[in-house]
This record gives structure tokens, sequence and C-alpha cells, in this order.
């Protein structure tokens, strides 16, 4: 099993660069962890939709065939630390590739929608692509400590 983050972007904040670039390092601790940052599109002289198809495009050129793909999607279902851990222990057992796609400022196009197994609201509340980048770090890395029994989740 490998784990795919797939975003849309690359953090332009330095400090929150860094709190990603240590979570996804984190992680790797548990999970065979793959990130792929696709360029995102000029708005400027576009509509949504030409953004989303564009950016879309290039992330599916990054996601593995035959991966289990989960879009990180306002919409999509939640789940508590602890169930996302045995969520992706279930997929370590089944030997099942994971694939994260994080969209951008206009969310994900229909490409990579049409290809995912689930949707996954990482917080009730809209977040821009790298905090949502972080968030998923963070939650992968909590994951792994949880099945582990370690003392990082309280």
């Amino acid at each position: 099993m490998r784990v795919v983050v797939a975003a849309v972007g690359r953090p332009r904040d330095a400090a929150l660069a860094a709190a990603i670039r240590e979570y996804e390092g984190r992680a790797t601790r548990y999970w065979p962890l793959e990130v792929h940052e696709v360029r995102e599109e000029p708005a400027r002289h576009s509509t949504p939709d030409i953004v989303r198809q564009r950016e879309a495009a290039r992330l599916a050129a990054k996601l593995p065939a035959g991966a289990q793909l989960v879009l990180c999607d306002l919409g999509g279902s939640t789940m508590t630390s602890e169930e996302f851990a045995q969520w992706l222990q279930r997929r370590r057992e089944q030997a099942t590739d994971v694939a994260f796609a994080i969209g951008g400022a206009f969310g994900l196009g229909e490409e990579v929608r049409a290809r995912a197994a689930m949707r996954l609201a990482l917080a009730p509340w809209t977040l821009p692509h790298e905090l949502a980048r972080l968030v998923l770090a963070e939650q992968l890395y909590r994951a792994g400590t949880i099945l582990r029994g370690e003392p990082y989740h309280k």
C-alpha cells in the first residue's frame, strides 16, 4: 500500500510550507507517502470551469492507476481521527493504494471527480488548498500514531 497526495499549487507562505513538510515527513514514518504538486492554472483570463478542467488534467496525470481516489471536498463525508486511522488500516490490509486529491481555488474538475471512490471533508469550513494539505498531512501522521498506540494522539 502506498499513499499519494496530489495537490494543486505550492504553499506560498514559507512557514506554512515548512509545517506541511514537517507533517508529511512525520507521516512517512507510518505510510509510504508520495506527494505530487501540480501547477495552478492562471485564472486571470479564464473561467472557473476552464481552470478546474486544466488543473484536473494535471492532477489526473499524477494519480496512480488502480488507487482508491479520495477527493478532499467540503461536501464529503467526515471521520474522526480514529475512524480515519481504521479506514487507512483496512486499505493497508487489502494492499490498496490510496490517492488523495486536493483541488485549487475553484475546486476539483470533473476528470478527477469522475474517478473518485470517496469524498472526504477535512473540516466543516472551506479551507485554502495549502491548509487542506496541512490538515491531511497531520491526520495521516496522527493515524499512524493511533494505529501504533503512540502517545501523540490524546
